[in-house]
């Protein structure tokens, strides 16, 4: 069952759920300066066009599904309300989520959804469940992706534990609004077993 917004702060030290912090860089290539596994393997999922979802469910054998963690109404992290041009401090809802691809969590994804976001048909981002965000979001035509950006996430890895390293994320805005999607790569996405 997911948490609302009264537990995302308690639940962030689960090993394998949390969100590791994260330098973002609005140039591929500057990311790749700092550290070359951006141009590895991992390259294609960080520059993916289109739907993220549809391009992981492609690479499924068998199955593709998504594990609501945790989502309500919190306050993004200062970095995350400068990125979306909104008071520090306003709640926002926000939605973790682990996309999982043949049983095992491939991508960790945070959506950070300012209020100005949930009015009209925008409040079905509130209740969309196991269902993916993207098909929401490319489903419609009045959301256009922003330019991609690629992030290196700062967080020590832990011995056993597969954390990301690699991210991207994008703005998805609309006449009135905008809401910021996050996906981290868990290595098993692009490393292979």
């Amino acid at each position: 069952m997911p948490l609302r917004a009264f537990d995302i702060e308690s639940f962030a030290d689960r090993p394998g759920t949390a969100i590791p912090p994260t330098n973002w860089y609005s140039s591929f290539a500057a990311a790749g300066l700092r550290n070359p596994e951006v141009h590895g393997p991992a390259s294609y999922w960080l520059k993916v066009e289109g739907s993220f979802t549809r391009a992981l469910q492609k690479q499924c054998v068998s199955s593709f599904h998504v594990e609501v963690q945790r989502e309500g109404f919190a306050t993004p992290t200062l970095e995350e309300a400068r990125r979306l041009g909104i008071p520090f401090r306003q709640l926002a809802w926000i939605r973790e989520v682990r996309l999982c691809g043949d049983g095992e969590p491939w991508v960790l994804a945070r959506t950070v959804i300012p209020l100005a976001c949930l009015k009209g048909e925008g409040r079905r981002l509130l209740n969309l469940g196991s269902k993916p965000l993207g098909a929401f979001l490319f489903g419609s035509r009045d959301w256009q992706r922003g330019p991609l950006e690629t992030g290196l996430c700062t967080a020590p890895s832990r011995a056993g534990q597969s954390e990301p390293e690699l991210a991207r994320r994008s703005l998805f805005s609309n006449k009135q609004s905008a809401l910021l999607v996050g996906e981290y790569l868990l290595p098993v996405l692009y490393r292979g077993n």
